[in-house]
C-alpha cells in the first residue's frame, strides 16, 4: 500500500514548492526543480518501500528538473530510475539527445548521469510512478541500459506491458505488504524492468555492423538469466543457442575483462544468497536453495559462498534473519546491505577447456 509522504493540501500555498523540493531530494535524489505554478503548487508524492526497490507515484502539475554534474557530486544513490509516465508528457535531455515519453511509455534514467526534464501536465495535472533500483541489483549491462534510455520503451506490448500492468496494480492497491512478501514484489520488479530492457532493445532497429556484439552480449546475458537454474549451463549449449563458436562465446567475455564461468558463479551465487535472506525460503534446506542455482553438490556450494561472501551460507541466513548483515559484509570487506546484492569477492577464473562452469 503507498504511503503518502507528501500531500500539498496538507501546507500553505506559500510553503508547498519549498516542501516539495526538499521532499523530492530527500526520498529521491537533489534535483534543481521549477515550475510556473510554485504560487499554489498542487502535488502530491506515495512511496512504495519493496526490500531493495523504492516504487514512487508523483502526481504534479508542468514541471522542470535539472540534476547536473554539480548535484551528482553533491550525492548520488548510484541508481537507475525506470518511469511509467501515466499522465501527461515528459521530454528528457540526456548528453544533447532528447526523448518524449508519452502517457503508457517507460522511461530508464540514470542518477549518475546528467538530464534535464520538463514534465508537462494534462489538463493540469501530470503523474508518474518511478521505480528506483540499485545499480548493483539490475542484471543489466551497464550500455545496454545507456542505450535503452535513448527511446521510450512501449507500456502496451511485450515485457513492458507486463511491467506497466504491475506497477498501476502495485500503486493503487490498498492491501498491505509484510516484510517478506515486499522483498519478494521488489525482486520481480527488478526482473520485470530487467526483462523490458532487454526485450525493447532485442525488438529495436537492425544493428549497425559495429554494434552486433553488444547487441548478441544482450541475448547471452538474458539468454543466462533465464537459465541460471540449469546444471547443464555449458558453454556449448549457450553457444549451440545462440549459432555461435565455443571461441566466439570466449572472445566476446574476453571483450568485457570477465569470463563466461565467472559471471554465471557469481550470478548463481547472488540468486542463492537472496533466497537464503529470504524468510520465504527460510524452512528450505540449504542444499536445496544451492540445487535450484545450478549447484551440483552442497559442499562446492558452501565453499563458493565462503570465498565470495567470507562466511559460510548457514551463518550468513542466520545473520540475515536477526538483520546483521550490514555489519557482517563490513567485517568481511564487501559492500553490500540486506536486501541487495553484494558483488562476490573475485576469484579464479575458468580456463577456455572447462565446460562445467560451476560444479
Amino acid at each position: 500500500m503507498i504511503e503518502t509522504v507528501f500531500h500539498s493540501a496538507d501546507l500553505d500555498a506559500t510553503d508547498r514548492f519549498a516542501a516539495w523540493c526538499d521532499d523530492v531530494c530527500a526520498y529521491h535524489a537533489p534535483y534543481a526543480l521549477s515550475s510556473p505554478h510554485t504560487a499554489d503548487f498542487a502535488a502530491s508524492l506515495g512511496l512504495l518501500r519493496l526490500g531493495p526497490v523504492t516504487v514512487s507515484v508523483v502526481a504534479t502539475p508542468s514541471l522542470h528538473a535539472q540534476r547536473s554534474p554539480r548535484l551528482i557530486r553533491a550525492s548520488d544513490p548510484e541508481a537507475y530510475v525506470v518511469t511509467l509516465v501515466r499522465r501527461g508528457t515528459l521530454c528528457v535531455t540526456r548528453a544533447g539527445t532528447e526523448t518524449e515519453v508519452r502517457a503508457g511509455q517507460l522511461m530508464v534514467s540514470d542518477t549518475s548521469r546528467p538530464l534535464r526534464s520538463s514534465l508537462a501536465a494534462h489538463a493540469g495535472r501530470a503523474e508518474l510512478v518511478h521505480v528506483v533500483v540499485p545499480h548493483a541489483l539490475l542484471p543489466v549491462p551497464a550500455d545496454v541500459v545507456e542505450r535503452a534510455g535513448a527511446a521510450p520503451v512501449p507500456g502496451d506490448q511485450g515485457v513492458g506491458a507486463l511491467l506497466s500492468r504491475s506497477l498501476a496494480r502495485l500503486v493503487t492497491d490498498p492491501v498491505p505488504y509484510g516484510p517478506a512478501a515486499a522483498a519478494c514484489l521488489g525482486h520481480a520488479a527488478i526482473e520485470l524492468s530487467a526483462a523490458a530492457l532487454l526485450a525493447h532493445q532485442q525488438t529495436g532497429d537492425v544493428p549497425h555492423p559495429e554494434r552486433l556484439p553488444q547487441a548478441l552480449s544482450t541475448r547471452v546475458h538474458a539468454y543466462i538469466q533465464d537459465h541460471l537454474g540449469d546444471v547443464d549451463l555449458t558453454p556449448t549449449r549457450i553457444a549451440e543457442a545462440h549459432h555461435i563458436s565455443i571461441r566466439s562465446l570466449y572472445r566476446l567475455f574476453e571483450s568485457q575483462g570477465t569470463s563466461l564461468a565467472e559471471l554465471i558463479r557469481e550470478l548463481r551465487l547472488d540468486r542463492a544468497r537472496r533466497d537464503l535472506a529470504d524468510p520465504l525460503h527460510g524452512g528450505q534446506p540449504i542444499g536445496a536453495i544451492a540445487a535450484r542455482w545450478g549447484f551440483r553438490r552442497a559442499g562446492d556450494f558452501t565453499r563458493a559462498f565462503r570465498a565470495a561472501y567470507g562466511v559460510p551460507p548457514g551463518d550468513y541466513r542466520r545473520r540475515a534473519g536477526r538483520g546483521t548483515t550490514g555489519r557482517l559484509c563490513t567485517e568481511v570487506g564487501t559492500e553490500c546491505a540486506l536486501p541487495g546484492a553484494p558483488a562476490p569477492a573475485d576469484s579464479s577464473r575458468t580456463g577456455h577447456g572447462d565446460s562445467r562452469l560451476v560444479r
